[in-house]
Parts: C-alpha cells; sequence; structure tokens
C-alpha cells in the first residue's frame, strides 16, 4: 500500500465562517473581531487560492470543488473530516460531531471523480453512528498508516473507540489507541483530533509527545512508530497551537515528495526540526492564517487525499 498520493480533493469556501457547533470542543479555533463575515470568507478564499495554486505548481493532482450556499456548512473547507478514499476502490463516510457538518458529505463530488477517471468499486457508510451519539471524523480522527497497517487514534467526543475499531476491522488496520490532551485554561482537555498533533509521513513522523499524558500510552505510541522505522519528529504543544502538527506528505511531478503545512506551522519548527523534516522531503508552505483562526484546523484537514485506482 501506497502511503502518500498525487491526488487530493479541495472544497472552495463559500461561506466560511467560525464554526460555533465546532466550537465547543475545538479550542483552536478564535472569533475575530470587528471583521464582517464577507470579509472573513473573502480572506479565506484568497488564502485557499494561493493554496492550490501552489500545490499545483508542484505538480500536485489537485481537484476543487466549490461548496455550495444552499446549505449551512462553514467548515466544508475541512473534507478529510467526512470522507476517505482507498486504493482497493473502497470509500469510506464518516459520522459528524457538529450537525451543520454533516451536510458536507455530497455525493456529486464522488461522481465529478468518477468523471476524472477514479474507479470508486464500495462505499462503507458509518454515518448512522450520528443517529447514536458517536462520531469518528474521517482522517482528522484516525491517522493511517497504509504502508504499515496501523491507524492511530486519539480518543476524543469526535473519535469513538468503538467505531475506531470496527473501521479497523473493516479496512485490516491494527489499531493504536490513545488519549491526548492541550492545557486550555490551565486544565487538560482531549484534543479534539488526532492530526493536529501527529502526522504520519512514508518514512518519518511528527507528534507532540507531550500531548500523551499517559507515560505507558505515549510508549506504546512511540514504540509503534519506531518499529516501523519511522524517524520521530517531536514538537511541543506550543508547536501545535501553531499547527505544526497538522502536516501531509504529498507527491508532486515525478513523485517528488512534498511536506505540505501552513506559513505558521512553518515559522514555529527550529531549524533542527526543518532538517529532519528536509531530509525526507521539500517542505512547501502557504498562509492560511484565516482559515486556522476561524476553523481551528489547518493544511492537512484541507486536503482529501485520493488513493482511489484510475480506470
Amino acid at each position: 500500500m501506497k502511503q502518500t498520493t498525487n491526488a487530493i480533493v479541495m472544497i472552495r469556501p463559500v461561506a466560511f465562517r467560525m464554526n460555533e457547533q465546532t466550537a465547543v470542543n475545538n479550542y483552536y479555533q478564535k472569533v475575530l473581531d470587528g471583521l464582517l463575515p464577507s470579509t472573513v470568507n473573502a480572506k479565506a478564499q484568497q488564502e485557499f487560492d494561493d493554496f492550490v495554486e501552489k500545490l499545483r505548481a508542484v505538480g500536485v493532482d489537485v481537484t476543487v470543488i466549490d461548496d455550495t450556499l444552499e446549505t449551512d456548512t462553514p467548515d466544508s473547507i475541512f473534507p478529510n473530516n467526512w470522507v476517505s478514499f482507498h486504493e482497493n476502490g473502497d470509500v469510506a463516510l464518516y459520522p459528524m460531531f457538529a450537525e451543520n457538518r454533516r451536510q458536507e458529505r455530497r455525493e456529486d463530488i464522488l461522481d465529478t471523480l468518477e468523471d476524472k477517471g477514479f474507479v470508486i468499486s464500495n462505499i462503507i457508510d458509518y454515518t448512522s453512528a450520528e443517529e447514536d451519539g458517536f462520531f469518528l471524523e474521517g482522517t482528522g480522527s484516525l491517522l493511517l498508516d497504509r504502508a504499515n497497517a496501523k491507524a492511530y487514534c486519539a480518543l476524543s467526543p469526535r473519535a469513538d473507540e468503538e467505531l475506531f475499531i470496527e473501521f479497523c476491522e473493516d479496512f485490516d488496520y491494527a489499531p493504536v489507541i490513545f488519549e491526548a490532551f492541550q492545557t486550555v485554561d490551565g486544565e487538560r482537555k482531549l484534543i479534539y483530533h488526532t492530526n493536529v498533533m501527529m502526522c504520519l509521513g512514508e518514512t518519518f513522523a511528527v507528534i507532540c509527545a507531550d500531548c500523551i499524558d499517559d507515560k505507558k500510552e505515549r510508549k506504546m505510541v512511540l514504540d509503534n512508530l519506531k518499529a516501523d522505522k519511522k524517524e520521530i519528529i517531536l514538537i511541543t504543544e506550543a508547536q501545535v497551537n501553531n499547527f505544526a502538527g497538522n502536516m501531509l506528505e504529498v507527491k508532486g511531478t515525478n513523485d517528488k515528495k512534498y511536506i505540505v503545512m501552513s506559513a505558521s506551522a512553518h515559522q514555529s519548527l527550529t531549524p533542527k526540526q526543518i532538517a529532519q523534516l528536509e531530509g525526507h522531503a521539500e517542505i512547501l508552505s502557504s498562509s492560511l492564517d484565516t482559515i486556522e483562526a476561524c476553523g481551528g484546523g489547518s493544511a492537512r484537514c484541507m486536503m482529501a487525499e485520493v488513493f482511489l485506482p484510475r480506470s
């Protein structure tokens, strides 16, 4: 199984704003005072367009889909939470914590991919779990080491353990389960998505081990990464707050690898960390300040990787 792909889907926002329904447990979101909603959306669109341009310039195959005004979907810019695409032609659809995020799931997006020559052979739908109040938000909640058939998951209100295990059984992944925390107003609270504090590349892993408060769990996670010969690049909680955990490795022209992140993530890294990362792939960063502040997500969340076979 490949760990990285050249193809990604990105959703261009039309009514981006801070989603009040996700702010209850996404402590990275901020209210940008004094900005009109239209200004926030225009800034987000500019950041989005600049980001897509940079990805395409290095040969990443980006399918851009416009969000629709028919639904109130302020977080549609983060498609990796509701869908994942797999090498055997499977597509997984995930149950979402916020009610207004459930409308992000759109069949026409799958149709667009099929029109581009991608083959979808099977849809595995976990969304009925929403009715019972259980959630698993795609590759936000679960980090897939596709090459080593392992899935990492930091449990949270948006990552249910039983659902995660069901996913692992369906897709033949070995589950690696733990809890990750951040300090909010002096209290340790669960981090809402695993991909905020951790990133898995082909030959490296970026992780904030300090977020895993339980020493046994921390050792277990690090041991799993070491067993798969990944270079472990440790980041701090302060760097997590700058979205340094929210990176993604993709392929450009001639399968050249890039580690994609936001400008704030890039700026938060030390020279040593940058050198470690550059030992694996070239860094590509883009300013996502508005999207990060209002959305509480960053570069990785904006890219849904497409591993589907092509016809």
